[in-house]
């Protein structure tokens, strides 16, 4: 009787490739890096691409890429400036990325070209970042007179100071003429955005409960206006009543060196609503700050702030890359956990070795 063969048997496969595209170690081999006039070129054109890789030069944390990109920068300073800068914040859950996408196209609508650079927090355990704010616009970031740049904030704010300052002059070069910073929220990034900004927006809810009077007060005093989002529906009376008594809360305040009284508005970003209102309170406020010559002022002093930062921010990086500190710091905190030495006398101490 003939044997069957196994049904377990393996049977031969068919022969594959040795690798999916044979060309492409080739195509990766030859393309060529870019150099500093490449870059400049390409943000003078309006080249999105090259603007792009540009911001990532700039971003890039490898010391060999410092020099180029301040070169790049450097070479794009002449052509910068020619923007009204808006930093907007809120609390989470006002709609900041709503209100952002609205603004945006109805800029993009009256010929505008917007930049918008979204410091997205990090996280201290993974030091990552979501960077979703293009799938938050998803409108906005499929206009082609928008450009969405999310940069993750890292642990010091102080890094995204730097990066988003010079983000902003390669963005002008590049043709942006309204450039927009959304911050990660309420707290310490409100004040370094302030410094890099013309006008100082801070949107507000309706009924958001005592809870934030704490920090309303500092906030509020920095921000040229306050704009009430979520007005619509329901909500509409108590967005028309909060409107009342920001207005009110805002005399109390002492009048600003610049003339310009801050105002109060509500706003649908849902809706579109009031949206142009917003963007008539900016063009008030730059056409009253040029004339007077504060606009240009606080662009002077924002340059003086950003080298005083960056002074600031080179001397700590280089102090705590020395190999020397390097050790000593982990001599002097085996001490303080052992409670041998106090953080002050060991603050000292490290010090003392630079001297």
């Amino acid at each position: 009787m003939e044997k069957f063969k196994s049904a377990l048997s393996v049977q031969e496969g068919i022969e594959q490739p040795a690798q999916v595209n044979p060309y492409f170690k080739r195509q990766k081999a030859s393309r060529r890096a870019l150099e500093v006039e490449d870059y400049v070129k390409g943000i003078l054109a309006h080249d999105r691409v090259i603007l792009s890789q540009a911001i990532t030069l700039v971003e890039s944390s490898n010391p060999e890429h410092f020099d180029k990109a301040q070169t790049v920068i450097e070479r794009c300073l002449p052509y910068s400036g020619n923007s009204i800068r808006v930093g907007i914040t809120g609390v989470p859950g006002v709609g900041k990325s709503t209100f952002i996408e609205s603004f945006g196209q109805y800029l993009t609508g009256k010929g505008h070209k917007v930049a918008v650079l979204a410091i997205d927090p990090s996280s201290e355990r993974s030091k990552g970042s979501i960077l979703g704010d293009k799938t938050r616009m998803e409108h906005l970031s499929a206009d082609p007179n928008a450009f969405i740049r999310p940069t993750p904030s890292g642990l010091t704010l102080g890094g995204v100071a730097r990066k988003t300052r010079e983000t902003t002059i390669l963005c002008e070069a590049g043709g942006f003429d309204v450039i927009l910073i959304e911050t990660v929220g309420v707290g310490q990034s409100e004040t370094i955005v302030k410094s890099m900004v013309d006008f100082f927006l801070l949107l507000m809810l309706a009924g958001a409960g005592d809870e934030l009077q704490g920090i309303k007060r500092g906030i509020m005093e920095m921000a040229d206006a306050l704009v009430i989002n979520k007005a619509d529906g329901d909500n509409l009376s108590q967005a028309t009543a909060a409107k009342a008594q920001y207005s009110s809360a805002l005399k109390l305040f002492p009048p600003n060196e610049n003339q310009w009284v801050p105002q109060v508005d509500t706003c649908s970003a849902l809706n579109n609503q009031g949206i142009e209102k917003v963007w008539d309170m900016i063009c008030q406020f730059t056409d009253l700050t040029k004339d007077n010559g504060w606009f240009f002022k606080q662009r002077d002093q924002q340059l003086i702030t950003t080298f005083y930062d960056w002074v600031d921010f080179s001397i700590k990086n280089n102090f705590y890359s020395d190999n020397t500190i390097k050790n000593k710091i982990a001599e002097l905190t085996e001490l303080i956990t052992e409670k041998k030495i106090s953080p002050y006398q060991a603050g000292h101490q490290l010090i003392k070795l630079k001297d």
